[in-house]
């Protein structure tokens, strides 16, 4: 009763060329760029005015020392929010309505408070985000330092860019899976020449191989969660849907003032786990959760535990109705909750889901 991941796809299917990267110190580069020319900053919303350009076909957004800041298509969206208006109508606008209607609500329709702004000093002046005073920002170039010090270089070793329906091919701007904007990044690496053989998860019973496999995400502006998620699979497609996809687990972290503390804390140390863990205790995990019976006069209880009395019906139905025979075993409850996690269309509640289904492998 295997998923799949279709997080990867959507993020190939909307990157254009110069979003995409062939390797991740290309992908570092970048990032330390923008880092060494960006300056965050807290100052009042009343001290923010918008000011159309001389041609009035654009806008400048300018602080307290009175300089012009280019607002990005994120940033204009998250500074229209602060201003209270809606961002699509306001861009149907002229400039000077535009400027008039924001400043009014950033200067009287609102009350003093302050706002965090990422600036870009360059030759165009930028506004990268405009949040709440306390975001808590971790930068994309340590995200990516991170991985290249587990991982490599995303091309040349154990763990790389996936290949074609398991077989390795060469790595372009049309098949990569290493993504970087202005506003987000995000990450699908896997090592399939070191394939983990699971007893008893094919067809019939047979044994079947998997490799590992994980994502990586982060926003420096508040566009996007910092996380990872972890799984096996058995392969990805042309398009980037992960197929066959098997103890799926995430952490994410919102950018709340201890999100670095956090990522220094959770997500560093399970990059460090991962990139060092051997296949022996994933098999064993799965051989066990197999092998263990469940007690069929017990099974409501053991299922009320561990996913409260509300879904005991309808993990059992669902198990029913994909297998053919009740839930048996603890990797068949396994099995049901993920079932049951991938047809939720709420995240949060899909996530939850899964970690509990994952605790029964731990």
């Amino acid at each position: 009763m295997s998923k799949i991941l279709t997080q990867a796809s959507t993020e190939w299917a909307k990157r254009p060329d110069d979003e995409r990267y062939l390797n991740l110190p290309d992908m570092e580069d970048r990032f330390l760029a923008v880092r060494a020319n960006s300056r965050a900053l807290v100052v009042p919303n009343r001290r923010l005015e918008v000011v159309p350009d001389e041609d009035h076909r654009g806008l400048s957004i300018r602080g307290p020392n009175g300089h012009g800041y280019r607002a990005t298509h994120w940033s204009f969206g998250q500074l229209a929010q602060l201003a209270g208006a809606p961002a699509g109508y306001l861009r149907k606008l002229p400039a000077e309505l535009v400027a008039d209607n924001m400043n009014y609500g950033l200067q009287v329709g609102r009350s003093v408070e302050e706002t965090g702004v990422l600036l870009t000093v360059q030759e165009d002046p930028v506004l990268r985000a405009a949040t709440g005073p306390n975001y808590g920002r971790v930068w994309n170039a340590d995200v990516v330092r991170q991985l290249i010090d587990r991982f490599g270089d995303g091309v040349t070793g154990d763990w790389r860019v996936p290949g074609e329906f398991g077989e390795a091919v060469e790595i372009t701007k049309r098949n990569t899976t290493l993504f970087a904007s202005d506003r987000d990044m995000f990450v699908f690496l896997a090592d399939e020449d070191n394939k983990i053989e699971v007893p008893g998860a094919g067809r019939n019973g047979e044994n079947d191989l998997f490799s590992r496999g994980f994502f990586v995400w982060n926003s420096e502006v508040g566009a996007a969660t910092l996380g990872i998620a972890t799984f096996l699979f058995r392969y990805a497609c042309c398009n980037r849907i992960v197929w066959g996809v098997e103890q799926h687990k995430e952490v994410r972290i919102r950018h709340t003032s201890g999100a670095p503390e956090r990522w220094m804390e959770q997500v560093v140390p399970a990059l460090e786990d991962y990139s060092r863990s051997s296949q022996a205790p994933v098999v064993q995990a799965i051989t066990d959760a197999r092998g263990k019976k469940l007690d069929a006069d017990k099974l409501d209880s053991f299922l009320a535990n561990r996913f409260g009395k509300s879904l005991v019906a309808n993990l059992k139905a669902t198990h029913l109705e994909e297998e053919g025979r009740p839930i048996e075993t603890v990797w068949d409850a396994v099995n049901a909750a993920t079932a049951i996690a991938r047809s939720n269309p709420h995240q949060d509640d899909r996530v939850a889901l899964e970690r509990q289904a994952g605790e029964l492998l731990n």
